[in-house]
């Protein structure tokens, strides 16, 4: 039987890349077993050189045309960036990485520590759009080759490589696979590679749907406006050739997360089982409550995709993960300008009920003030108890936890 050209490829790009990095482990979670009644696997691309499977797509793109070019160009903020610069490094060639001029700082030095003197990095615009159209004109008018973060056979065929050690280590194809989705390299090259071998969950940050919504029009459209929380999958459009791959998926396959919901991943790995995901490599994990029955008994594996978690972050993470959980809430209270009417508030609480935020937010009223309260709790339906003891107590408030239009100046 003749072997499909595209797995003998990922192979043989599998096969080189042993000469510079070693497989990224598979590991069995007890944890997500036991929970789901399944068998399931985390694929650590977290645990790759550069934290993220990001590296395998440039390495397969650049050692196929290193005997033609010796600059080599690329747009990012994040992964792609730390893969490329790595890449450089180990050829021995030159890197001009453009980069927002917004990136966070840690980004940009881990970029150039993969580097080295490989590579320049260049600073240039707000948003990424002009990042990009920078990088292209200058690799036109330098001559360079652009290497694309997804949109690219060889690219493809590199990230491809995880599926080819899923393969390898688990001694088979697993039954299920959860993949997530952002411009569509790394679910592209893993669905070509298993093809009908196995069933697939693919999951993208609902502030980014760019699969689901190329798949309901038949063809690549841009997301009007993308949440770019999870930016290592907040993708506007997915590529041309990625969804050439994945354009035979079903639709229903296709599930999407909150941005805030997946937070909750992110802190219980890292407080229960130790492993630093950031917010794209959590997703694979975060939806398998959503697909708990489809997998029951079979032998699941989770492409966790990235552990690059700048912890600056932690904070927010906690936060958004506390919001969706209705641990924590926001409101306005309307509070009388008078002696005792705080402590009256105060005897309001419960015992479960802590103050994380306390603001006056109006002053130089005569009779009422408006206070910014933050409250934390253990329990969701302490905050209906709570509530419904303002309301008794005559005090008017109004939670502004869910309008983002608000939390956005206040939180």
């Amino acid at each position: 039987m003749t072997q499909d050209p595209f797995v003998t490829a990922a192979q043989s790009a599998t096969y080189e890349m042993r000469k510079v990095f070693s497989p990224t482990p598979l590991l069995r979670s007890d944890l997500l077993s036991q929970r789901f009644d399944a068998d399931i696997w985390l694929k650590r691309e977290d645990l790759s050189p550069v934290r993220s499977y990001k590296l395998r797509g440039a390495f397969n793109a650049m050692r196929k045309v290193i005997m033609s070019h010796d600059t080599f160009v690329c747009a990012s903020a994040g992964n792609h960036a730390q893969g490329v610069a790595f890449m450089c490094r180990h050829f021995g060639v030159k890197g001009v990485i453009f980069m927002p001029v917004t990136t966070p700082e840690q980004k940009v030095m881990k970029t150039q520590m993969f580097g080295g003197e490989y590579v320049e990095i260049k600073m240039v615009g707000d948003y990424f759009d002009e990042t990009l159209r920078a990088s292209q004109e200058y690799c036109d008018a330098q001559g360079a080759y652009f290497l694309s973060p997804f949109d690219d056979e060889d690219v493809i065929e590199g990230q491809a490589s995880v599926a080819v050690e899923i393969a390898d280590q688990l001694g088979r194809s697993p039954d299920h696979i959860v993949l997530p989705v952002g411009g569509g390299g790394l679910s592209a090259g893993t669905y070509s590679f298993f093809g009908d071998q196995c069933t697939y969950t693919f999951v993208e940050p609902k502030g980014a749907q760019s699969l689901k919504m190329a798949i309901q029009a038949n063809a690549p459209v841009t997301v009007p406006e993308v949440d770019t929380f999870v930016d290592g999958a907040a993708v506007a459009r997915i590529g041309e050739r990625t969804f050439k791959r994945l354009s035979t998926v079903n639709s229903s396959d296709v599930l999407n997360l909150d941005e805030d919901r997946i937070c909750n991943t992110i802190l219980e790995m890292l407080n229960v089982e130790g492993v630093v995901l950031e917010p794209a490599g959590a997703m694979s994990i975060e939806i398998l409550s959503e697909i708990s029955e489809q997998i029951k008994g079979k032998t699941v594996v989770c492409v966790a995709s990235g552990g690059n978690f700048d912890f600056e972050r932690l904070p927010e993470v906690k936060e958004r993960a506390q919001r969706y959980s209705g641990l924590k809430k926001y409101f306005i209270l309307r509070l009388p300008q008078r002696p005792g009417a705080l402590k009256d508030f105060l005897n309001i609480l419960g015992p479960d009920d802590n103050i994380a935020r306390f603001e006056y937010l109006k002053k130089s009223a005569r009779n009422f003030g408006s206070v910014l309260i933050g409250i934390e709790t253990t329990d969701p339906m302490n905050f209906n108890l709570m509530f419904d003891r303002i309301e008794d107590a005559g005090f008017a408030f109004t939670d502004i936890t869910n309008d983002e239009s608000l939390t956005q100046f206040v939180v």
